[in-house]
């Protein structure tokens, strides 16, 4: 039987040893990591890799089905589970206030399980993998997931277990929603079959999956220099 009571004890110290670190250049790149603007050049060369490389009619039902999968998997880990579940944040549990270290007096709303930056970043990161199929970008999309997910435990505002539970379930509205986006496109498409290197299996250019690559290398080095600045102007 699984005892509740010790699993939650757990998480409390799993999230104490890996909170904070009283580093003013971790506490920048966490802080910049976990901010969603941080993103938006990578996914904007990610939108326009999928308009070249698929017809209009069929890189809008890529747009729409990746929109909803987003737009499910928020709603689901902010909309439900935290008013379900009505967890405390770490930052806002009475018993770690003291404990927990937070960056820029950030404390997040009320309730975090579950992560719905986790569930969020998984969500993309499963659909676009399972969409493009492509073993490196694969890897560097769950990478890159897990990059802003931990952030949020660095940052005092979620439990380990809420990023566990908020990438599952952000993983789990993804290959659903891949499901659905293949049978529309079956249904509405032809879908030819790609054999050369210089193709994924589904069709995507690789030297265009490699521009994916490099836009998230570039912003994970805008986030270095953006943790460089604010532990430079921490001291003068």
């Amino acid at each position: 039987m699984i005892d509740i009571q010790q699993l939650i004890q757990t998480d409390q110290h799993l999230l104490l040893q890996l909170n904070g670190s009283d580093s003013l250049f971790w506490d920048g790149v966490m802080w910049t990591v976990s901010d969603t603007k941080t993103w938006i050049p990578a996914a904007v060369v990610l939108l326009y890799v999928i308009f070249k490389n698929c017809k209009l009619s069929q890189g809008m039902l890529v747009l729409l089905t990746l929109a909803l999968v987003v737009l499910c998997a928020d709603q689901f880990s902010s909309g439900f589970c935290k008013n379900y579940f009505m967890r405390f944040r770490p930052s806002q549990e009475p018993a770690l206030t003291d404990l927990v270290q937070v960056v820029n007096g950030y404390r997040g709303g009320s309730y975090g399980f579950i992560s719905s930056h986790a569930a969020n970043t998984f969500a993309i990161a499963v659909f676009v993998s399972l969409l493009i199929r492509n073993g490196w970008l694969a890897f560097t999309m769950l990478f890159w997931a897990l990059v802003p997910s931990f952030s949020r435990i660095y940052l005092g505002v979620h439990y380990p277990g809420d990023i566990i539970f908020g990438a599952l379930a952000g993983s789990v509205i993804a290959v659903i929603g891949y499901v659905i986006f293949l049978f529309l496109q079956k249904k509405w498409f032809r879908n030819p079959q790609y054999i050369s290197s210089q193709y994924t299996g589904s069709g995507f250019k690789t030297s265009d999956v490699c521009m994916i690559q490099s836009a998230l290398l570039l912003s994970f080095i805008s986030v270095i220099v953006a943790g460089m600045i604010v532990a430079r102007n921490s001291f003068f």
